[in-house]
């Protein structure tokens, strides 16, 4: 059959191809079945990052995941190894004839050019010493190498903790209180997203018991507990359990109330929704919450471990602090962050596996 001019026009047109989000470029057909990019297409992927409410290729995505570490490490690098920003201390090298100054000291640059100019006009030799920002702000190099010294340098003390043992004592602490948090936590957030007479009975005293900070209960706490972990523990359920009561309930509200209609219409008991049909509906997005409940339990963990004894990495930030070795303290804080970082990654892959179906746990990782 013979093809007109008309038929032969349409064949090279461009063909809009929806894709996962409307966000394929246009494409154009040939008549050797060759699919090209227009021009329209290529602009709309020059575009791709600034799409209101449209996924990131995953180029895209672990390129700017890089960035959010590398821009502010970087930064930190500029203030701390460029001369002329900040730095608004002098670090001593030769105390001169100035005889309270000492080698390593930091002082003011505007003390230390009194210092010079007095020195001088008594004919006396002035200190010296070079550009420093202040003790509390290390270089980077010097905290990742306190990422090593901070593991393998013994403490003051015999009975004090290494590092290793400072953080796995934290992790218990955190692992503990977000266990017993759950326990209760996520049936009572389920009851209350499911029976809207239950959250009307429980509702109201949860919302008015997450207002009240959580270390407000140390002192109690510590005459019921002791001053061991006991007290810490309880800081953790306490700042854990009644947003984790709230955020679920909300979680099981938006299940789709069609699949319970039509588990009703099939035959299912009225108290069989809630193992059959509730649960496994609302299973992805507990997980997710659950994974963010984790984070917010972290938070917690300095201020839970200042009550009764100071144990855990808070003892070590705190000791490290007293002798101003603020690099260990820089790096015991990230040692934080990794670990809270790692596990929330692996809680992320295992949930892809568990919930393959489900594409929000992919947004979330």
């Amino acid at each position: 059959m013979a093809l007109t001019d008309s038929d032969n026009a349409m064949r090279s047109e461009p063909v809009g191809v929806v894709g996962p989000g409307d966000a394929a470029p246009l494409l154009e057909k040939r008549d050797g079945a060759t699919l090209r990019p227009t021009g329209a297409g290529k602009a709309r992927n020059r575009k791709g990052w600034f799409q209101v409410l449209r996924p990131l290729t995953p180029r895209a995505r672990l390129l700017l995941g890089m960035l959010s570490f590398v821009l502010p490490i970087a930064a930190w690098c500029v203030v701390s190894y460029v001369p002329y920003v900040w730095h608004p201390q002098i670090a001593i090298t030769d105390p001169g004839a100035t005889d309270y100054l000492q080698v390593g000291m930091r002082m003011n640059k505007a003390a230390f050019d009194d210092v010079v100019a007095e020195a001088k006009a008594d004919h006396k030799a002035p200190p010296q010493g070079y550009a420093s920002n202040p003790i509390y702000l290390p270089a980077p190099h010097e905290v990742a190498a306190a990422f090593y010294t901070s593991f393998v340098t013994p403490p003051a003390t015999k009975d004090q903790p290494w590092l290793h043992q400072s953080l796995w004592h934290s992790i218990q602490v955190i692992f503990w209180g977000f266990v017993i948090s759950s326990i209760f936590g996520v049936p009572i957030g389920i009851l209350c997203g499911t029976y809207a007479a239950f959250a009307r009975l429980t509702e109201p005293f949860v919302e008015f018991f997450r207002y009240l900070p959580a270390p407000a209960f140390g002192a109690l706490a510590v005459a019921i507990l002791g001053i061991y972990d006991g007290p810490k523990i309880t800081i953790i359920v306490i700042g854990t359990f009644f947003q984790q009561v709230l955020i679920i309930a909300n979680t099981t509200r938006k299940l789709d109330v069609g699949l319970v209609e039509a588990a009703l219409t099939l035959g299912t008991k009225r108290f069989q929704l809630l193992w059959r049909v509730v649960i496994p509906g609302i299973l992805p997005d507990l997980y997710r919450d659950q994974r963010i409940l984790l984070g917010w339990a972290w938070t917690y963990l300095i201020v839970a471990e200042l009550i009764g004894t100071t144990t855990g990495i808070t003892w070590f930030i705190t000791q490290q602090a007293r002798y101003q070795h603020f690099a260990n303290v820089y790096a015991a804080i990230m040692m934080i962050g990794i670990i809270g970082l790692g596990t929330d990654m692996l809680l992320a892959l295992l949930g892809r596996r568990l919930f393959p179906w489900e594409r929000s746990l992919d947004k979330s990782a």
